[in-house]
């Protein structure tokens, strides 16, 4: 059996009362040129169609290129997946065939979607980039891993397994990240990622990316992370520029569906996305929309892999305008053209809020969301206003000439 060493612990200062922000002089280096990046990566990011690095690109990159811990957050919507896919990809070793980085996600579109990004960007590097995602088939996991993968981005539970079985080799890895980090140490998947890390090399550098990342969770990085390099904006500057933020209010649940009916030609102008909080009320909510003869289309985590490929695809292409969800699919997923978000339900918890209705207006794009909300939920609208010092003004009548 291999040697599975528990890692170190490192007591950093105590935290509890510290306002997070950028430590240390991080340098902003303006342009993608002047990175010191490989010439077949800037090849691929121009490919891409990137031109000039975002704010966290610029201050990101490099330190996590020099091979140190960082937690990075920003807004959603400014550009992290491709912060830390350049770096990785900066990092890798392509003349060898073994995995060097991992990097775990909460969802398996979002998972895929980070193998799309590293793929992309590495066109020009002959990168080995495997999706190791719940819900598929394993057979085709273990011949893809057993090729040799430079880079496996996946859920932690598949992940988790491959390593178990020993078809995950862990001995290159340097690099684990962890994105939508919040959710990623969250209870549900903190005991699964802490099995991961035990079977990491001890060296390996870890990278923290969200664009929320609550008190106790900076304070929990202290146990795996070494001196760790911050690169946060305050929470006041997560403000949701580009995006018009409004509500209805609604005196009966039932009110909500003949609002919704009645914003539907609105929806289809661009792409929509409604968001509800269960996924019984996603079906209930489609299937009513359907019998009152709209087209929409839905998602959430009980379905089966192969039916959430098919219905990102389709939303993804345009073929469908619509979309009904639940949080699985709040975050980083990105489609261009979702300009209107829907709070069918409010939140349930403040930071989620961020992570919907980021999904339109992405990277300085404009959007608009809209919530639903009935009188006793007005409390909880006033307490997301206070928390991102934000305004959400009564929906006007003109609201089709804002999308």
């Amino acid at each position: 059996m291999e040697d599975v060493r528990i890692r170190r612990v490192v007591q950093t200062e105590d935290l509890s009362n510290v306002e997070f922000e950028t430590s240390e002089d991080v340098e902003v280096i303006a342009t993608f040129d002047n990175m010191g990046l490989r010439e077949e990566l800037l090849r691929g990011i121009y490919a891409y169609g990137f031109e000039k690095p975002s704010a966290i690109q610029q201050r990101a990159i490099k330190p996590i290129v020099k091979g140190r811990d960082v937690i990075a957050q920003a807004q959603s919507g400014t550009g992290k997946t491709a912060t830390f896919s350049i770096a990785i990809l900066q990092s890798l070793d392509t003349t060898v065939r073994e995995s060097q980085v991992l990097c775990l996600s909460p969802t398996r579109e979002l998972a895929v979607q980070i193998q799309k990004v590293i793929l992309a960007l590495g066109d020009f590097m002959s990168v080995q980039c495997h999706a190791c995602i719940g819900g598929t088939n394993l057979g085709e996991d273990i011949r893809k891993l057993d090729y040799g993968q430079h880079v496996v981005s996946g859920t932690p539970g598949r992940v988790f397994d491959m390593i178990r079985r020993r078809v995950l080799r862990t001995r290159s890895i340097k690099m684990l990240v962890l994105d939508e980090a919040d959710e990623m140490l969250n209870k549900g998947f903190k005991e699964q990622i802490y099995d991961v890390y035990r079977y990491l090399p001890p060296a390996t550098q870890v990278v923290l990316i969200s664009a929320t990342l609550p008190h106790e969770i900076l304070e929990m990085t202290s146990k795996f992370m070494t001196d760790p390099i911050r690169i946060l904006v305050k929470r006041d500057e997560l403000t949701l520029e580009g995006i018009k933020q409004f509500f209805v209010a609604v005196e009966r649940e039932e009110w909500k569906f003949d609002t919704l009916c009645d914003l539907y030609d609105t929806l289809t102008i661009t792409q929509a996305v409604i968001f509800c909080n269960t996924k019984r009320k996603v079906d209930w909510l489609t299937e009513k929309m359907r019998e009152a003869n709209f087209t929409v289309s839905s998602m959430h985590g009980d379905m089966p892999q192969k039916e959430r490929d098919a219905i990102m695809k389709e939303f993804r292409s345009g073929q469908s305008r619509v979309l009904i969800t639940t949080d699985v699919w709040a975050r980083g997923i990105d489609v261009q053209q979702v300009s209107l978000v829907i709070n069918y339900d409010l939140p349930n918890n403040r930071e989620l809020y961020i992570h919907r209705i980021g999904r339109s207006g992405r990277f300085g794009r404009k959007g608009v969301a809209i919530n639903f909300v009935k009188s006793d939920d007005i409390r909880i609208l006033r307490d997301i206003e206070q928390y991102y010092s934000t305004q959400i003004d009564e929906m006007p009548m003109n609201v089709a000439d804002l999308i």
